[in-house]
């Protein structure tokens, strides 16, 4: 999902008042609220219209006179548009947010707080997208539904290497990539095309491995990267990187896009979104197909990144206990396994299928809900240690040790 910023300062200005003014509102006029207005995004509108509308009827029969306006919004100006709700007044009682969006936002206090208990399935919420919800010890986003990562891969060159089982472990994987590379030896060709600086992919194998990227103690922020799990997760992604891939070690996933290095033909498999299947090029289409990434441990996907969405009650609603009664309704049981049939990935574990995508979905994590990760990620502090340690400039421990540092120094600014 995309991010933009926030300007902070001003942000909590305007918030601070809107606490007070929602209050207020919300005692005077919760008995009496005749509408709430719910903003989705557009994907909701082409994809879903008919969960839109059994959601509003089941609402609606629930709070008899209480009417539902939704309005959909696109993700490219979304977050301008409640911006300025925030400083005028006149907002939706619920909103539909990015995951990666969610942090400064709950950090300035622009959402009210939830009661996680009262949703269905919220014990086995999808881990990396529960985790974008939260903050503080607080519920501010309930986990809407998810996107995955996983291995886009060319069905006829597995064929072709002999390859006849996918594989059940990281290490099974970079064994089928020797067999590839036997097979393919052209210049430029990767088995399995990763950019080297893909922080989200080399994470995955610090989580698989137990590790972590920072954590709160006491009410500080501390680096883990540096940890012995995850030493051995980064480890492991320099030793998968430099066996698989023959992508540059020090520039990203957009420079170029790994779908277009499959496109043209430098690529037996691809790590990614599973969207990245729309892009594979119209003469490899029939031969392409996609599995889990295993992690370490047989049987065990690789934790992934997840894309997805969440839902949150702004706190200038004057509705917000109608808004969150909306919400259990739109991330039901029974709604999410309409989203699920329409190919979506359910928002709880336990409503995960068989399914590549839902599969992927089971293990995931996120970054540390911290205001100031967005000043991580800007700094590209991930990005320059794994290019640091595929180019050998710092060894695993000592980059990792600085950027774990950093990151601490970072996430612990005022």
């Amino acid at each position: 999902m995309k991010r933009r910023s926030i300007v902070a300062l001003c942000l909590v200005a305007v918030l601070a008042a809107a606490v007070t003014t929602a209050t207020t509102l919300g005692a005077t006029k919760k008995a009496t609220a005749s509408s709430i207005t719910v903003w989705l995004q557009t994907d909701a509108q082409s994809g879903w219209p008919d969960l839109v509308a059994s959601t509003n009827q089941q609402f609606q029969s629930d709070h008899p006179g209480t009417t539902v306006n939704i309005q959909y919004q696109n993700w490219g100006d979304h977050l301008q548009k409640f911006d300025a709700t925030l400083a005028g007044g006149g907002g939706p009682d619920v909103i539909e947010m990015g995951n990666t969006e969610m942090t400064k936002y709950m950090a300035a206090g622009a959402f009210a707080p939830l009661d996680k208990t009262t949703f269905d399935n919220s014990a086995s919420w999808l881990k990396g997208l529960a985790a974008s919800g939260a903050f503080g010890g607080k519920t501010y986003g309930v986990p809407y539904y998810a996107g995955s990562r996983v291995v886009t891969y060319r069905t006829d060159l597995f064929k072709k290497a002999g390859i006849t089982k996918l594989p059940a472990t990281t290490a099974q994987f970079v064994a089928d990539d020797q067999k590839l590379f036997a097979k393919n030896p052209k210049k430029g060709f990767s088995a399995t095309y990763t950019a080297g600086t893909d922080w989200y992919f080399a994470m995955s194998f610090v989580f698989d491995y137990g590790g972590g990227i920072a954590t709160q103690v006491s009410g500080k922020w501390k680096g883990l990267l540096s940890s012995p799990k995850s030493l051995a997760g980064l480890a492991a992604y320099k030793a998968f990187f430099l066996a698989t891939s023959r992508a540059s070690k020090t520039t990203d996933e957009t420079h170029p896009n790994p779908y277009d290095v499959y496109a043209q033909g430098l690529a037996a498999s691809m790590i990614g979104p599973s969207w990245f299947s729309c892009c594979v090029g119209k003469a490899y289409t029939a031969d392409t197909a996609q599995f889990v990434m295993p992690g370490h441990v047989k049987g065990q996907s690789i934790p992934g990144f997840l894309g997805g969405s969440d839902l949150a009650v702004p706190v200038t609603s004057s509705s917000k206990a109608l808004a969150t009664d909306w919400i259990k309704d739109f991330t039901s049981t029974s709604s999410e396994k309409v989203l699920q049939a329409k190919g979506n990935i359910p928002n709880a574990t336990n409503l995960l299928g068989s399914s590549v995508n839902e599969r992927a979905a089971a293990r995931s994590w996120f970054v540390p809900t911290a205001k100031h990760w967005v000043d991580v990620e800007n700094g590209n502090i991930l990005r320059n240690m794994l290019a640091q340690i595929l180019t050998n400039k710092l060894t695993i421990k000592q980059a990792a040790s600085s950027a774990s540092d950093n990151i601490a120094s970072v996430l612990n600014q005022p």
